[in-house]
């Protein structure tokens, strides 16, 4: 039996971007395509061709590399009223996807057709730069993450993780196994089992059979 789908999100495309003017988001209105996709669907894929563009509506996105291996590098979050600007300029260059892409959370996205989404770029200065916001931010996520890798030891990267894990989701529950989070660090499951026993130690966190529960990670 098919899990029902929720209702869509009760707040406007005017209050997720209220940064654009009218006459775009009408456009967006009429020429969207509303789609719910689950918390852990892949919404894009390395290598293929981005049918269209997407904006997030409601929800959580999680982008990342993945190497031969299955491996994954976390790159950066797409949030509620934010658009992935990688595959906007994918989609309208018809190129393939560098990274790939998972909903965090049960995620409304709304599909826009890419011939629009183009002539957007000429017709409307607050689409221009939204999107050149959009890659601004999302480089300026990208440096952050590098910053962690080339600048600080294991158990710092991974307290930084954490961090960011209970922010982004907000609860304070880890549903990750440790492998899943040595995959995402570059790391060994035996590296980060051994930081989060010293970490449960010191009372930042809690380790359970299959979920961390952060106490205090300040």
């Amino acid at each position: 039996m098919s899990t029902p789908v929720p209702a869509p999100p009760s707040m406007s495309l005017e209050e997720r971007f209220p940064q654009l003017e009218p006459a775009l988001l009408a456009e967006i209105k009429e020429k969207g395509t509303l789609k719910h996709v689950r918390a852990g669907d892949i919404i894009i894929k390395s290598g293929q061709y981005m049918p269209a563009a997407q904006l997030v509506l409601d929800g959580l996105l999680k982008v990342f590399r993945e190497d031969d291996e299955g491996n994954e590098f976390f790159m950066y979050y797409i949030h509620s009223g934010q658009a992935c600007a990688l595959s906007i300029n994918c989609a309208v260059r018809q190129i393939h996807s560098p990274v790939m892409a998972r909903a965090m959370q049960d995620t409304w996205l709304i599909s826009l057709p890419i011939t629009d989404v183009d002539n957007w770029f000429r017709a409307y200065g607050t689409w221009d730069h939204f999107v050149l916001d959009a890659y601004r931010n999302r480089f300026d996520e990208l440096l952050l993450t590098l910053d962690q890798i080339a600048f600080r030891n294991m158990d710092e990267r991974l307290l930084f993780y954490l961090k960011r894990y209970q922010h982004e989701m907000k609860t304070r529950d880890v549903k990750l196994t440790h492998q899943e989070i040595a995959n995402e660090l570059n790391s060994s499951r035996e590296v980060i089992s051994r930081l989060l026993k010293k970490m449960e130690e010191s009372g930042k966190i809690r380790l359970h059979r299959y979920h961390i529960e952060i106490v205090d990670l300040e």
